[in-house]
């Protein structure tokens, strides 16, 4: 079929990817290239929310590891990490997909993908157009003039506003780059409200962040970043010399849950907030079952 697939973070070019290699006729239609997404400023460890408890979120997580384990993709590689949530925390479900997982009181710790999300995205949509899919770069305004037999929104923040779901909401994550001095395990503590997580990729080391509900800026705030810098070195004190590169804001597409399913001709797959790189295979999956 002629599949319009509206979204070019890493939601939309994992379907793309799917349908595409199905047999589909697919289009992309994106107004960003992949580096600009959202999805290109995430961390890119593997695992959902500590709260995000479901057979669906438990599916899609088990489902995207496998896949990142056997893509050989650029970018992509397995580390073992440490995951700090408060002591009275139960071990959440999805936690007992992931290999070697050790736990205790307050600590989580088991091996993981790790993605080099710009990297990984440009190696993805190079995948997707040898899949013979094409790609435009347009906004799209309306899901209903697409000229397609069906269309899968994966627009992201813009997939509430296209599907007319106001429980959408953007939720700002300002991240900080810095120069990687050898670390060889990501760590993220969310054991506070407020979020800390070091994750390394061999050239840099990505360290945030921020949950900043409604920000539509996503123009780095130099104070943010000193801050950033300063809880991620008191976390890791091997970065206390390296060099800041430089820092990203994404606007995360948050949802109470992902919503995926289909209205008629049009597949609904968005909001997914701050798991995208986490669950995009997975969601892939669903979506090509419902076509």
């Amino acid at each position: 079929m002629r599949i319009s697939v509206v979204g070019g973070g890493v939601i939309g070019l994992s379907c793309a990817y799917r349908l595409a290699e199905a047999g589909h006729d697919v289009t992309v239609l994106t107004a960003a290239a992949p580096g600009e997404t959202t999805s290109a400023v995430a961390g890119g460890v593997l695992f959902p929310p500590l709260a995000a408890n479901s057979a669906r979120v438990d599916r899609w997580t088990a489902a995207s590891v496998r896949e990142y384990r056997s893509l050989g993709a650029p970018g992509v590689r397995t580390a073992r990490g440490t995951y700090l949530v408060p002591r009275e925390a139960p071990v959440p479900s999805w936690a007992l997909s992931m290999p070697d997982l050790d736990h205790e009181p307050g600590r989580l710790a088991f091996t993981t993908a790790m993605v080099d999300t710009p990297v990984y995205l440009a190696w993805l949509a190079d995948r997707v157009a040898a899949l013979g899919a094409r790609t435009e770069y347009r906004t799209v305004s309306r899901l209903g003039d697409l000229d397609a037999d069906l269309v899968v929104n994966a627009a992201g923040l813009g997939g509430g506003r296209l599907a007319g779901d106001s429980t959408v909401v953007p939720v700002g994550g300002q991240v900080v780059h810095l120069a990687d001095p050898g670390l060889t395990e990501w760590i993220v503590d969310g054991s506070s409200p407020v979020l800390r997580h070091v994750i390394p990729h061999g050239r840099h080391v990505v360290c945030g962040g921020t949950q900043e509900p409604g920000r539509d800026s996503v123009e780095p705030d130099p104070g943010v970043t000193a801050d950033i810098v300063r809880r991620c070195r008191e976390l890791v004190p091997e970065l206390a010399d390296a060099p800041v590169l430089g820092a990203k804001v994404g606007l995360r597409p948050f949802r109470p849950e992902v919503r995926l399913d289909r209205e008629g001709d049009v597949i609904h797959c968005y909001g997914h907030g701050g798991a995208g790189i986490t669950l995009a295979w997975g969601c892939a999956a669903d979506v090509l079952a419902l076509v």
